[in-house]
């Protein structure tokens, strides 16, 4: 169970809620499916197998396996209330329920198979599949808006895998002349071993098609054009995986190409290429901010700037940005996905996603107008929650680098914080709007996240710090 269960429980969940129609069957296996691959994680956590041919755990991937299963089930419990609401008033099907929980473990699949992949090209196929199925789960409304969202999605997705796809192929050419022809030149560890062997030029050169490719699944600017739409039109429980999950595995793709090239003494610096990336994203997220007017637009445009820091985190290196960078990554994917938890039952209750149609939520609806405000005040980097605290360390490693660098990073984090409060102080006060949707919602996900958050704020364990400096280490 350890060793399989966090691809074996999706893959059985795949083919098992395709054929079950009955949604309050369908949902509990769906979060069940969900549960017994996060503690499959937990198990792979406490006692890691040895590396083998396809596959691979280490104190790295361990991480993200973690996280993404965690969010996983979380979500998966989330969307119990929330999806049936939307069969209660016709927005969703039969049909289209055996096909949204049958995808929602296909994503879990993906995700959980790219990041335990020992090979190149089988985290390639892992992305694709994982992507896809996100694609097929934003248009499941049916509806303009979403169908479009999808299909732009599809495109600019395709140009980023393709890219990455030819990114792959460069660095199996270059590992086929001091590896070998076969799997053995596909894997990481091979890789790994054989870095400083490795053709520089044909690196550098697959590196550029890395970042690009898989920076268009992260969001970075100006590869996001398909984020906004995606997170305004699809469900929201896909919402809260594409910010908190899936943006990440793509990120971890990257992490592990640029440990190669930093392990090959002629290989290109990756680091300017990351912090550039990173800090246009921060800088144009923050301006995109102050104009959005749907509210999971606005949180879709946070993502990008969150992304962005994490980006720009590794890119300035060392053991405190790099470890600032995971700390920031795990507060993040909590802290949104938990955020779009409240913006799901919000929209549902309100029946719009308008901004200026949301007004009153702490009277009308007290613990969902201040969940998603302490949601604000965390995402927001405000103290005492977690992203305070890698939001500083951030900083305080970018200015003992690059000065100018990190003056500009923290006006772009002003910035984004103004933008955040005018907005949702508009949402959480004030005299409520509209007629209200009777709706029985689970808080326990949302909550759950917001406690992780704040604990994190105040008092990271130190087996945590410890593991996540050995991280650090890893990424130097």
């Amino acid at each position: 169970m350890s060793n399989m269960g966090i691809l074996l429980f999706p893959f059985l969940g795949i083919w098992l809620l395709s054929l079950i129609s009955s949604y309050r069957l369908s949902s509990l296996l769906n979060s069940f499916f969900s549960f017994l691959s996060f503690a499959s994680s937990i198990l792979l956590l406490l006692k890691k197998p040895e590396p083998g041919s396809f596959f691979l755990i280490d104190e790295l991937n361990i991480v993200f396996i973690l996280l993404t299963n965690f969010i996983g089930f979380t979500t998966a419990l989330f969307s119990q209330r929330y999806i049936g609401h939307e069969i209660e008033i016709g927005h969703i099907s039969a049909s289209s329920l055996r096909f949204y929980h049958s995808m929602y473990q296909t994503l879990l699949f993906g995700m959980n198979l790219a990041l335990c992949s020992n090979n190149i090209g089988l985290m390639w196929v892992s992305i694709e599949m994982a992507t896809l199925s996100t694609v097929l789960m934003v248009g499941i409304y049916r509806t303009t808006e979403s169908l479009e969202a999808s299909w732009k999605y599809f495109i600019l997705g395709g140009v980023g895998i393709a890219l990455a796809l030819f990114g792959t192929f460069l660095f199996y050419i270059s590992a086929r002349a001091a590896i070998g022809e076969g799997l053995s030149a596909m894997a990481w560890t091979n890789l790994l071993s054989h870095a400083a062997n490795l053709d520089s030029a044909l690196v550098n050169i697959g590196f550029i098609f890395i970042l690009l490719g898989y920076g268009t699944k992260v969001g970075l600017f100006p590869l996001h054009a398909w984020l906004p739409d995606a997170h305004a039109e699809g469900p929201t429980p896909i919402s809260a995986v594409l910010s908190g999950l899936l943006l990440n595995v793509a990120l971890y793709a990257v992490l592990r190409f640029k440990i190669l090239l930093s392990a090959n003494p002629h290989a290109i610096e990756t680091g300017p290429l990351l912090v550039a990336m990173g800090l246009a994203s921060v800088l144009f997220a923050a301006l995109m901010l102050y104009q959005r007017r749907d509210i999971k637009r606005l949180f879709a445009y946070s993502s990008i700037e969150h992304m962005g820091i994490i980006a720009f985190a590794f890119g300035i290196g060392g053991t405190l940005a790099n470890f600032a960078g995971l700390l920031h990554m795990s507060m993040h994917s909590l802290t949104k996905s938990a955020i779009f938890f409240a913006i799901g039952y919000i929209a549902q209750i309100k029946r719009t996603q308008k901004v200026a149609d949301l007004a009153g939520l702490t009277s009308s609806h007290p613990v969902l107008g201040w969940g998603l405000l302490i949601g604000v005040i965390a995402i927001a980097g405000l103290p005492p929650m977690g992203v305070f605290m890698s939001e500083f360390l951030v900083l305080s490693s970018a200015f003992a680098k690059a000065p100018l660098l990190a003056a500009l990073l923290a006006i772009g984090l002003i910035s984004a914080l103004g933008a955040l409060i005018l907005k949702v102080v508009k949402v959480s006060f004030g005299e409520p709007k509209g007629d209200l949707t009777p709706l029985h919602s689970l808080y326990l996900p949302m909550f759950s996240h917001f406690l992780l958050v704040f604990i994190a704020g105040v008092y990271v364990p130190p087996a945590v710090v410890e593991w996540f400096k050995h991280c650090a280490f890893l990424l130097k």
